[in-house]
This record gives C-alpha cells, structure tokens and sequence, in this order.
C-alpha cells in the first residue's frame, strides 16, 4: 500500500497523511493516532525514495574502493563492518552503495557522486597519510566519514576504527594465557 492509497482509505488527503505520520505539529493528534493506526493495520511503509526526492535526499550512503586497495574487501573486519554499516543504514532509513573503482577514476567518482547527488554522504576507506579525498570530498561539500586513521594525531574530521592497541593487547594476553611463548604476527601492508 503506498500514500495515496492509505489516504484514500481513510478519506484524506495524502498531504494531511505525510503529515500526520512524519509529527507535524498542525496535525489534530487524533487524526494522527488514526492515521498511525492505519498504516500499523495496513502494513504501511513509507517509500524511502519518494521521500527522498521530496526532501532532496538520496537515502544512500556511498563506499567508494580503489582497486588497488580491493585486498580490504578479503579482511573479514571489514566485511563485518560494511554489515554492521548495513544494518545501521536499513534502521534509519539508508540504502548503500559499494563502488570498486579503478585508482585514477576514484576522484571523478565522487565528483560524479556529489554532482548527481547520488549519495547523502560518503564513507572513506583506508585513509593515507597524504590524504587526498578529504580535501576533495570538502570541497564538493560532501559530507564523510573516515574508516580508519593515517596517524594517531587529532583529525579534524569524524572517524571510525578499531582500536588496535587494545585488541592486540587482548590478544595476545589471550595466546599467552593459552600457554603460547612464541607468538608471530602476520600483518597487511604497511602502506595506509
């Protein structure tokens, strides 16, 4: 069922409808509470990219992976992450998009991102120490978020990571406390 036909069985418009389920305060509260009953009855969900358009919103959020950067896709921490991430967009309401892209082409992706608003906001990977896309994504005033660090110095961006001291900590308390003396580390690249 979608707005006009949950409007129409309740025999109001689809404006006082959008209204009433979206918390506007000119709506009655009992026109609200029959309107909410309804599209509880109904089975009601609002289409997340009509909304969008009449928000000026894409409900996506972009991942754009250079290739030459794809062996990230293979480390199970961030296959958990792009999950979590996934669950954490479908509960407010977000969609995702996963781009591999070759490296010369990763700056006109989001070039091209930002100029067809494909995306709310883009999620970088793998930052480097000479980072090049935050200053990009600034100036196409796209907003982003950062999953990992370059350096451990204060950032003046948002960023998410693992905190690797204390989970390496834990474990190799864990190895040693199994007993292992001789403990080797297998490491990706060295090159973030």
């Amino acid at each position: 069922m979608n707005l006009k036909q949950l409007a129409q069985t309740l025999g109001l418009s689809p404006t006082t409808v959008s209204r009433a389920l979206n918390g506007y305060p000119e709506v009655a509260e009992s026109t609200r509470t029959r309107v909410e009953a309804a599209a509880r009855q109904h089975d009601y969900r609002p289409n997340t990219r009509a909304r969008g358009l009449a928000m000026g919103r894409s409900q996506m959020i972009g991942h754009v992976i250079p290739v030459s950067t794809r062996h990230e896709m293979m480390n199970p921490i961030f296959s958990d992450f792009i999950a979590g991430a996934g669950e954490a967009y479908a509960r407010a309401g977000y969609d995702m998009t996963l781009s591999l892209v070759p490296d010369d082409a990763e700056a006109s992706t989001y070039r091209t991102l930002a100029s067809r608003q494909s995306v709310d906001g883009i999620v970088i990977h793998g930052p480097r120490a000479d980072e090049h896309r935050i200053r990009l994504l600034h100036e196409l005033n796209l907003p982003f978020v950062v999953h990992g660090r370059a350096s451990e110095e204060e950032s003046a961006y948002s960023w998410v990571d693992v905190n690797n001291r204390r989970a390496f900590g834990r474990a190799t308390q864990l190895l040693l406390d199994l007993g292992h003396r001789r403990i080797a580390l297998i490491n990706g690249l060295e090159v973030m």
